[in-house]
């Protein structure tokens, strides 16, 4: 079971942190860098040391709140949608290590996640490849002492500049089976890596991997077991994309009611328009329905309902990205032109809200899920 998460701050006290001590650092652009200052920031305000054991400077028990992830997540989204990601990207990308790797491993990569003072990022992504993670192909080939990888990873959260990578190849065979991973840090021989501009909510890039040699120590968890692994942070994770979504989705809304409040047109409100006011209500009632999907996902995970985890995930997924996307859609629409200027709230809410129906599963990728879980009984 995971930590309780009745006993660290809410949704409302995270937004009230955000406020005070992540707006005012938050880069108008995540194509400048890993933002380090809002790292050290995670820390500092208590952000990180929940999802991590004592022995490894953490708060909790080693294991990840769904509920919890969720609500930092949605708390910070609402002030910046780069820091929720950065969070989640930062717990993500050590989330491997912490529970498989070995004890020497944990204890000298982990505490210093905690602290702020590392980078993570996880790299599963491969050209061609896409959300079909088990069809990876780039290699790792057994030599004395270890693993020697080469090929190329993609769309990788926190590249170029994190500090260490969660990599997984191809150890074996086919398919599921036959998936290491590893960790890489920043700096090995044959280890590089480049930065690519895109939609993105946090610094992405590429990495290649040239015969970079990585020694056994450095292996998580058992060789060709690595897929299980990968596929155990997207069921922890996904929830929490839609509490992401949650968060400036109710900000777009807001903003939308605000503004149908005080813009006149023909002679009055454009908030006493009939399709205005049913355009308000539709956004609301999605919104309170993507809630309800994504707490009740992170509740079955927290529960350890594995029957359902990866539909309810899933699902979660699925209805919040496609729901966020209607919403910041439509607050552009109540707004008019005013909201397609460079800089204003509801352009910047645009770009970042169309990379979440295609990051961890397209959309299409949780549909098939949740359709494999149905049809499941039947066969």
């Amino acid at each position: 079971m995971s930590q309780d998460p009745n006993q660290t701050l809410d949704v409302d006290a995270v937004h009230r942190l955000a406020q005070e001590h992540i707006a005012p650092i938050v880069q108008p652009d995540a194509s400048q860098g890993v933002n380090r200052a809002m790292i050290k920031a995670f820390t500092r305000l208590g952000l990180m040391a929940p999802f991590f054991a004592g022995e490894f400077g953490g708060t909790g028990n080693g294991e990840i709140s769904a509920t919890l992830l969720c609500r930092y997540r949605e708390g910070l989204a609402r002030v910046s949608p780069q820091a929720s990601t950065a969070l989640a990207t930062q717990i993500g990308g050590i989330f491997v290590v912490a529970r498989h790797g070995l004890h020497a491993v944990r204890k000298e990569w982990v505490p210093r996640v905690v602290s702020g003072d590392v980078v993570t990022a996880l790299a599963l992504t491969e050209p061609e490849r896409g959300s079909d993670v088990a069809s990876m192909t780039m290699p790792a080939t057994q030599a004395p002492g270890g693993w020697r990888l080469s090929g190329k990873k993609v769309w990788i959260m926190k590249a170029p500049d994190a500090d260490v990578y969660t990599v997984f190849a191809r150890t074996s065979g086919a398919g599921p089976r036959g998936i290491t991973a590893f960790l890489v840090p920043k700096g090995t021989p044959g280890f590089t890596a480049e930065a690519i501009d895109g939609l993105w909510p946090d610094r992405i890039g590429n990495l290649f991997f040239d015969d970079v040699f990585v020694p056994d120590a450095h292996v998580l968890g058992p060789v060709g077991e690595g897929f299980k692994l990968g596929m155990a942070i997207f069921d922890a994770f996904r929830p929490s994309v839609g509490a992401h979504i949650l968060g400036f989705a109710r900000v777009a809304l807001e903003e939308s009611v605000r503004y149908a409040g005080q813009r006149r047109a023909f002679g009055q409100l454009i908030g006493d328009f009939q399709a205005v006011s049913h355009l308000l209500a539709e956004m609301a009632t999605r919104l309170e329905a993507a809630r309800l999907l994504t707490y009740e996902a992170a509740a079955v995970y927290d529960r350890g309902d594995t029957a359902r985890i990866k539909s309810a995930s899933a699902m979660a997924k699925l209805y919040a990205s496609e729901a966020g996307q209607y919403i910041v859609d439509n607050a552009i629409q109540v707004h008019g032109a005013v909201a397609l200027q460079k800089g204003h709230l509801l352009e910047h809410l645009y770009r970042e809200v169309r990379a979440s129906r295609i990051y961890e599963g397209t959309s299409q990728i949780q549909r098939e899920i949740i359709a494999r879980s149905l049809l499941a009984s039947q066969r």
